[in-house]
C-alpha cells in the first residue's frame, strides 16, 4: 500500500484550529471563549518558538545539503510556506472571533477601555496608578542611539513608539518600553458604574502616560504600537566534558534569550518608518514570519482574564473517589486493591495523601518518584521534603529537560537537595517521561511495596483541567519493573539491562515498539483468519510512521480500529484497501485529554494499558516511557466504558479525516452526547451508589 502520511506540522496547526473553534463556540460561557484565545495563542507562540525553529534550521541545513548533492525527504522550506498561509488564516479567524466577543462582553456591561475612552475620574486613577505600579517597573530605550538594538525578551510585548513635533514631520525619535505584565499582570480594573465593569490594559495604561514619560523632549505627538517577538527556544547542550549536566542546562538557558527571531507579530496600525527600522535592526527578511495583527497581542494573558462575569462557574467539582471515601488511609485501601484515579473528575488529593500517610508512616523506609512538570507551589514536593525531615530515604527523578519548565526544575533541585532529598537527573540524551512512584515499607518481618503509574503529571494544578488516569497499585509484577527502571535511572552507566529485564510494564526506548508490533500483528492474524479484531486507542498524537504504517495493514486485513487522537494525527481514516475505515476522532472541551490507553481484542482476552507515552519517534525512541496492564476487571471496565463515551461524542468531537477540516461528529437525529460531562456523570453515579451502599 503506498504509504500516506499528514504531515505533522501541519497536523498540529489543525488541532491549534480545533481550539479557535472552542472560542467560537456560542454555548460555551463567555469567560472559557475568551480563555480559548488565550490558550490558542500559547499553542501558537510555542509552536513558533519549537517547531517553526526546527524547520527554520532545517532549511539552513538543507543549503548544505543540497550543495553537497545529499537528498531529503520533506522541503522544509515548503512547510514553513503552508505554515504561514494556516497562520495568518486562523490570525484572521482569531480577529473575527474577538470582534464578537468583545460585542457581548459589552452587552455584560464589561468594557475593555482603551487610553483615549477614560472618563475624567478614570483618567486620574491611571495617572496615579502610573505613578505608583507603572512608573518604577518600566525602562524607555531611545533607540535611535544604541549601536545595537537592545536584547528582546521572548514572552514579552513592547510598544514601538514614535515620538514628535505636530508641526514637523522630520523632527523624530523612536523609543522601545517593555509592557512589565509579569510583575504587574496584564489587566488593571477601573471604576466604573453600578453594574458595570471596566478594564485597562496594561499598555494602554503607559500609552496615556507617554507624555509624562518623555516630557524631558517637550514633544507634543506621540504614536505607539505593540509588537512581539518569538525566538528559537531550542537549548544547545555543548559537548564540554568539565562541566556538568546542570551547568550544560544553566548555559542554554542563557543562550536561549540569544535565539534567532522565528516570527515578528506587530499592529498593523505602527508607524511605517518604526516597523522597516525594526525589521532591519532584527535582520528579518522577505522568509521570516513577519504577521499583521490587531492592537492586542499577547493574548495567552486572556487566560487569566478577571473574573467579572455575571454568570456563575459551571465547572464541575471533583469528588473522592469512591474507594477512599469511607477510609481513613488510601495507603491501607491501595495494598489491599488496585484503584484508578481519572482526573479531573476524582480529586488529586488522593494522590497528595498517599505520599503524605507515607512521610509520616514509621514503617515506610524510601519513596522513589518522577517528576516532569511540578506545580508552582507543589504540594507533591511538600510531601517529599516532609519524607526526607522523616528520615525516609526519598529519591526524586527530575527532568530538567522538560522544555519551558528547565527554570523551575533548577529550582527544585536546589530545594530538594537542600532537604536531604537525593535528585536523579536523568540520562544523557533521553528525556524521562514516564509517572512513577515506588513506596517500600517494612511490614513485620516483610517489606511491602505500592505506588502509582500515571498517564499525567505529578502537578495538582493542572490536574484540575487534564484528563488523565493515575493505578494506584501495590501489584508485585508492577513494582518490581519499577524497581528495575529506578535502578536504570540510578546507575544508568552501568545498569543499561534493567530496562530489559521489565517483564509487566512496556518501556520506551527498550520495549514497548517492539512488544505494540507484536499486539498489532496479533489482530491482524486474527482478522486474516476471519475471527475478531480490534484495536481502540486513546492518544496525545500519533506521528510515528511505522506503527502508522502498521495500522494501515491491520486496516486492510479487517482490523476494527477506533481512535480518540486530540492533537497530531498523521493517519489516514480511509483508504480503497482498507476492509473497515480507521474511526478517528478529536475531542477539544473545557478539559485537556490527556490521558493514553490502549485496548487490543487479543482474541477476546483483551490487551489493556495506560501509558505515559505517544505514538511518537521522540516518545518511542528517545524517552524514558511505561504502559502499565490493566488487570482488575472492574477499572478495565471503567475504562472500556469511558472510551465508549468518547466514542460515540457527537458535541464536541471532530472527525479526524485528510481534508483536516475539522468536521463535528453528525449528531442530527441523535441524542446529543457530550463525552466529558457524560464522563462526569457516569464516574458521579458509581460515587452515589458507594456513598449509598455505605449508609446501608
Amino acid at each position: 500500500m503506498k504509504k500516506q502520511l499528514i504531515q505533522r506540522d501541519i497536523s498540529w496547526l489543525s488541532f491549534n484550529g480545533r481550539v479557535l473553534q472552542e472560542a467560537n463556540d456560542a454555548s460555551v460561557p463567555l469567560k472559557e471563549r475568551i480563555r480559548f484565545l488565550g490558550i490558542f495563542s500559547n499553542n501558537t507562540d510555542e509552536f513558533f518558538r519549537v517547531r517553526v525553529a526546527t524547520l527554520k534550521r532545517m532549511v539552513e541545513y538543507a543549503d548544505k545539503r543540497r550543495k553537497l548533492n545529499m537528498h531529503m525527504e520533506e522541503d522544509p522550506q515548503s512547510i514553513i510556506d503552508q505554515i504561514q498561509t494556516i497562520v495568518l488564516k486562523q490570525q484572521n479567524e482569531f480577529n473575527r472571533i474577538w470582534e464578537g466577543i468583545l460585542k457581548e462582553l459589552k452587552k455584560e456591561k464589561i468594557f475593555l477601555v482603551t487610553e483615549k475612552q477614560l472618563s475624567k475620574e478614570q483618567k486620574h486613577f491611571v495617572r496615579h496608578f502610573f505613578d505608583e505600579k507603572v512608573r518604577s517597573n518600566i525602562i524607555p530605550l531611545m533607540i535611535e542611539s544604541l549601536p545595537q538594538l537592545p536584547y528582546l525578551r521572548d514572552k514579552s510585548i513592547y510598544l514601538g513608539v514614535v515620538m514628535r513635533k505636530k508641526n514637523s514631520a522630520y523632527d523624530q525619535k523612536y523609543a522601545l518600553i517593555e509592557v512589565p505584565s509579569k510583575d504587574l499582570g496584564r489587566f488593571v480594573q477601573l471604576p466604573a458604574k453600578s453594574g458595570e465593569s471596566h478594564i485597562i490594559l496594561l499598555e494602554d495604561v503607559i500609552r496615556y502616560n507617554l507624555p509624562e514619560i518623555f516630557t524631558y523632549f517637550d514633544y507634543d505627538y506621540f504614536d505607539a504600537h505593540v509588537f512581539k517577538v518569538t525566538k528559537d527556544a531550542e537549548i544547545d547542550i555543548d559537548n564540554d566534558v568539565s562541566t556538568t549536566f546542570v551547568e550544560k542546562i544553566e548555559k542554554g538557558l542563557k543562550n536561549r534569550r540569544k535565539g534567532k527571531p522565528v516570527r515578528f507579530v506587530y499592529d498593523k496600525e505602527m508607524d511605517a518608518g518604526l516597523l522597516e527600522y525594526l525589521i532591519r535592526r532584527l535582520n528579518l527578511n522577505r522568509k521570516s514570519n513577519i504577521i499583521p495583527g490587531g492592537r492586542i497581542h499577547n493574548f495567552r494573558h486572556f487566560m487569566d482574564f478577571p473574573d467579572v462575569f455575571n454568570s456563575k462557574n459551571t465547572r464541575r467539582e471533583a469528588f473522592t473517589h469512591p474507594a477512599f471515601q469511607s477510609s481513613i488511609r488510601v495507603t491501607d485501601v491501595v495494598l489491599k486493591k488496585d484503584v484508578m484515579l481519572h482526573f479531573p473528575y476524582h480529586s488529586f488529593h488522593a494522590l497528595i495523601d498517599l505520599l503524605r500517610e507515607a512521610a509520616m508512616d514509621p514503617d515506610v523506609q524510601s519513596i522513589k518518584i518522577t517528576a516532569y512538570r511540578l506545580a508552582s507551589n507543589s504540594k507533591v514536593i511538600n510531601a517529599l521534603i516532609n519524607a526526607a525531615r522523616n528520615g525516609k530515604e526519598v529519591i526524586v527523578m527530575l527532568e530538567l529537560k522538560a522544555r519551558f519548565d528547565e527554570e523551575a526544575n533548577l529550582e527544585w533541585k536546589k530545594i530538594l537537595e537542600e532537604e536531604g532529598v537525593k535528585v536523579l537527573l536523568g540520562v544523557p540524551k533521553m528525556k524521562v517521561h514516564a509517572k512513577l512512584c515506588i513506596i517500600k515499607k517494612r511490614k513485620g518481618t516483610k517489606t511491602v511495596q505500592y505506588g502509582f503509574v500515571s498517564t499525567g503529571n505529578l502537578n495538582e494544578k493542572t490536574a484540575n483541567v487534564y484528563g488523565d488516569h493515575c493505578l494506584l497499585t501495590a501489584n508485585r509484577m508492577i513494582m518490581a519493573d519499577i524497581n528495575r527502571i529506578f535502578h536504570y535511572l540510578e546507575n544508568w552507566k552501568t545498569a543499561s539491562t534493567k530496562l530489559n529485564q521489565c517483564k509487566t510494564l512496556m518501556v520506551c526506548p527498550n520495549s514497548m515498539r517492539r512488544e505494540l508490533d507484536l499486539l498489532i500483528n496479533k489482530e491482524i492474524k486474527a482478522a486474516k483468519t476471519g475471527k475478531p479484531a480490534a484495536i481502540t486507542l486513546k492518544l496525545n498524537s500519533i506521528s510515528d510512521a511505522r506503527l502508522i504504517e502498521k495500522l494501515y495493514v491491520a486496516a486492510a486485513a479487517g482490523v476494527e480500529i477506533q481512535m480518540v487522537v486530540r492533537g497530531i494525527f498523521c493517519a489516514v481514516i480511509d483508504h480503497k484497501k482498507f476492509r473497515h475505515p480507521i474511526k478517528a476522532v478529536s475531542i477539544v472541551d473545557e478539559y485537556l485529554e490527556h490521558a493514553r490507553l490502549l485496548i487490543f481484542h487479543n482474541g477476546g482476552k483483551e490487551k489493556i494499558f495506560i501509558s505515559s507515552a505517544d505514538w511518537m519517534v521522540r516518545n518511542l525512541d528517545h524517552r524514558i516511557e511505561a504502559a502499565v496492564p490493566v488487570n482488575d476487571p472492574d477499572i478495565r471496565n471503567e475504562l472500556k466504558d469511558i472510551i465508549h463515551i468518547q466514542l460515540r461524542d457527537n458535541v464536541k468531537a471532530r472527525v479526524l479525516d485528510k481534508e483536516l477540516s475539522n468536521n463535528y461528529v453528525p449528531s442530527a437525529g441523535k441524542k446529543k452526547i457530550r463525552s466529558q460531562i457524560e464522563t462526569y456523570h457516569y464516574l458521579n453515579r458509581k460515587n452515589i451508589v458507594n456513598i449509598e451502599a455505605s449508609r446501608h
